[in-house]
């Protein structure tokens, strides 16, 4: 290349610390055809656009491989546009949504559905997870290959929807057909449908006692018994108790562990604040399990983290327990509140890097996203790490506009998205409508 002729890139991000594989440094990055460029000191060269980032952290744009946009079926309280502007909002650059809504994506045609809906609208990049069930295990080969497929996603306790995988011969039939990572809600049906009179009337704290530590461990050991006859990769979704964690440390040939913010922030104390907005599925359990959550992420036992953004209206949740449903919403609060651990000293910046971003492209075998590297997509989550904020329900995007994070002081803060070299969000203001595209995956080109 002929140095005195200036480079000219479409955008360049100025002077920012980018925090990456390669470490922690300033650096410019040029971007070009939405994708990186070039990477260091581009002092000399101009921009169709620059962005000044002095004093800000520039991270792999965040992906957030468990969430619920509940479209179709239940778009009175979210759906595609909503959940992904949610998203942006909160410095997600692409998002795996689950397959339980109403019909259900246990299909190609309920998959384009999805996609076709997708175009136009998201915000961010997506992709969709395809429901493993006893009807369709002969057709996962062709499932799991299809463009915009995450993999395949089977729940072996019931949640929110119909979709249900209870038994070991139904789990073995799925995990006979798979080649890529299938992801698990690791729930016993069983032991929950026993424990069921253990629900307290109006007392969403009676929540993990029905729900208890052996519904999980149960599950998980009989899924990794499975897994491992069929020769399959797993991934489990969220978490939630010691002993599970302790379990998947012996088994992390073959299984990844999913971690959620909430799991790792609340316990059952805070149910007799926040009550209903806290039960989830599997649920917030005592402190001892969050701790021992913690040491799983030091550990590197748990491999990334997932918000599980599963919302319901206020007025849903406020039905009397059990009559109320499991679910909070998570994908905007997801940067903020892992910031705030970041400068609490539970995690470093670049391990929140590595679980959010290069962790989910190692493990679904994202094409092209996860890194801060030359051909990559330009994604970007850029943050500000010494500023205070205070998390409210009117900044939450998502249709049913609440968060259990209301009134939480957070240091650490999302600043800007930058979505394939576009700026979708800046400094809480949403400038690119509609741009998100399908997520590429290595074993689908």
């Amino acid at each position: 290349m002929d140095e005195s002729v200036p480079q000219n890139f479409d955008m360049i991000v100025k002077g920012g610390t980018v925090a990456d594989h390669a470490g922690t440094s300033t650096r410019d990055i040029g971007i070009e055809a939405g994708k990186i460029a070039e990477i260091g000191d581009l002092f000399h060269a101009g921009a169709g656009e620059t962005i000044d980032a002095t004093g800000l952290h520039i991270l792999p744009g965040v992906i957030d491989t468990q969430v619920h946009f509940r479209e179709p079926g239940a778009t009175h309280k979210e759906d595609l546009e909503t959940g992904s502007r949610a998203a942006a909002l909160g410095g997600v650059t692409a998002v795996f949504e689950m397959p339980n809504t109403d019909p259900a994506t246990t299909s190609a045609a309920a998959l384009a559905d999805k996609i076709a809906r997708a175009k136009g609208r998201m915000y961010c990049d997506f992709a969709f997870w395809v429901g493993g069930t006893h009807e369709n295990w002969r057709d996962i080969p062709e499932l799991e290959r299809l463009p915009g497929a995450a993999g395949i996603k089977v729940f072996m306790g019931s949640s929110t929807g119909s979709l249900l995988v209870a038994d070991d011969a139904g789990v073995a039939a799925i995990l006979g057909q798979t080649r890529r990572r299938a992801a698990f809600h690791s729930e016993d049906e069983f032991r929950l449908n026993e424990r069921q009179d253990l629900r307290v009337p109006n007392d969403p704290s009676s929540h993990p006692v029905w729900r208890d530590e052996s519904v999980a461990l149960r599950a998980t050991g009989r899924l990794l018994r499975i897994a491992r006859e069929n020769r399959a990769l797993i991934h489990v979704l969220h978490v939630s108790c010691g002993e599970e964690m302790d379990l998947l440390a012996a088994h992390k040939d073959i299984a990844s562990v999913e971690v959620t913010p909430h799991h790792l922030t609340f316990d059952a104390r805070d149910y007799a604040l926040l009550g209903t907005k806290l039960q989830m599925n599997p649920p917030v359990r005592d402190a001892r399990h969050r701790e021992r959550l913690w040491f799983g992420v030091a550990q590197g036992i748990a491999d990334i983290l997932g918000s599980d953004h599963a919302p319901h209206t206020l007025d849903e949740k406020a039905r009397p327990y059990p009559q109320s449903p499991s679910g909070m919403t998570g994908v905007q609060t997801l940067v903020p509140v892992m910031l705030d651990h970041v400068n609490k000293g539970r995690l470093s910046l670049m391990r929140f890097a590595d679980m959010t971003s290069a962790g989910p492209a190692r493990l679904f075998g994202i094409a092209g996203k996860g890194r801060i590297a030359a051909g990559y997509d330009a994604d970007f989550t850029i943050v500000d790490m010494k500023r205070r904020a205070v998390i409210e329900n009117r900044w939450i995007a998502s249709r049913c506009g609440w968060t259990p994070y209301d009134g939480k002081e957070v240091l650490g803060w999302p600043v800007g998205t930058i979505i394939r070299g576009q700026r979708v969000m800046w400094e809480g203001e949403l400038t690119a409508l509609g741009q998100g595209k399908a997520v590429r995956f290595l074993q689908a080109l």
